[in-house]
């Protein structure tokens, strides 16, 4: 029986804090995120590969973290955060004064109540599943790492349990929290989440 074992990490806080940053805004990481990301990986890491979201509030951690300790790092396209529309570069707080119809809509339901121009909550599923079983078949055997956003985790953990995408931001994810799969012939199945 061969065993894959996936640690997933939601990047650090990126300069300008808490707001919505789909993939048109990529933030670098902030000091506090960076801290939070060498914080949260210290000690001896187990990972025999990194794969990356390209956006660099990932990247450029997991360069680093690459190149400190010798360990293989590829980028993955289809790891980058799900595209918000509208919302990018707004605030929860903004969104609650400024479209809170929408907003609550948004919560109760964002399979169909998207914000505007946003992706797609069934493709943006898609594109990281894909993404994910690719990754799984190339390291099978292996323990990686994947460094990427909430969405992506989220996509990743429901995808595991068989979860409905309604119910995807019910997944808190902190930033540099780290959650565990493992995969098997019988799937996927999540260890600890957001350690």
């Amino acid at each position: 029986m061969t065993e894959t074992i996936i640690d997933l990490i939601r990047h650090g806080e990126p300069i300008g804090g808490s707001k919505y940053r789909g993939h048109n805004i990529d933030d670098p990481l902030s000091e506090k995120g960076w801290s939070q990301m060498r914080n949260a990986t210290t000690g001896v890491p187990p990972w025999d590969h990194i794969v990356t979201s390209p956006m660099i509030r990932c990247h450029d951690f997991a360069q680093e973290l690459s190149n400190t300790h010798n360990i293989s790092v590829s980028v993955e396209h289809d790891f980058r955060e799900v595209g918000f529309g509208v919302w990018e570069g707004k605030t929860r707080e903004q969104l609650k004064t400024e479209r809170l119809k929408e907003y609550e809509g948004f919560y109760h339901d964002p399979v169909n109540c998207r914000p505007e121009g946003a992706e797609e909550l069934d493709f943006f599923i898609q594109r990281v599943t894909q993404a994910y079983q690719k990754h799984i078949k190339q390291h099978a055997g292996k323990h990686i790492l994947i460094v990427a956003h909430a969405g992506v985790i989220r996509a990743i953990i429901a995808q595991a349990l068989n979860a409905a995408p309604i119910g995807l931001y019910r997944i808190k994810i902190s930033n540099a929290g780290i959650s565990r799969l493992s995969h098997d012939q019988h799937g996927d199945h999540l260890i600890y989440h957001d350690k």
